[in-house]
């Protein structure tokens, strides 16, 4: 699992340097055609990693609930995102995947409810949880990759 946690953590390190430059304008920008914005797609990323790894194994999440509804799967930008909730939510971005490690290594995830995802892949357990979790980052890398060249 060493490989899956050093994948997450450069996918998220790819998608902070290449938004490093863009405004908050452009993060919160929503171009034709899509329904979301590269602020909506990175912090989606923090929730969707909370609730596959966390919730279903029956543990605390690390983030709010009003930021799990706003940003969960089948959600859209309710307004622009401010600038200090979008920092704050940047901070987390890494320092939740060095926790998820931490976590991992100390073996807290030891149940899991099965959960069948959007894609009919169905979760039993951890590692699945984090494989799954790295593929959803993948895609949504591509998305902030396609929503940065039309902000």
């Amino acid at each position: 699992m060493e490989k899956q946690f050093e994948i997450l953590r450069a996918s998220r390190l790819i998608i902070l340097k290449s938004i490093e430059n863009l405004t908050l304008e452009q993060l919160n920008k929503i171009p034709d055609g899509f329904n979301n914005n590269i602020a909506w797609n990175l912090i989606h990323l923090v929730v969707t990693q909370q609730l596959l790894c966390y919730k279903f194994s029956g543990l605390e999440v690390a983030i709010g609930s009003e930021i799990i509804d706003d940003y969960k799967k089948g959600t859209e930008p309710k307004g622009y995102i401010s600038l200090e909730k979008f920092e704050n939510i940047k901070l987390q971005f890494l320092l939740l995947v060095d926790q998820f490690k931490t976590d991992f290594d100390a073996a807290i995830f030891k149940e899991y409810q099965p959960y069948t995802t959007s894609a009919k892949v169905t979760l039993n357990n951890i590692h699945d949880a984090i494989e799954f979790n790295n593929f959803h980052e993948g895609i949504h890398l591509g998305y902030i990759l396609a929503l940065k060249k039309l902000v």
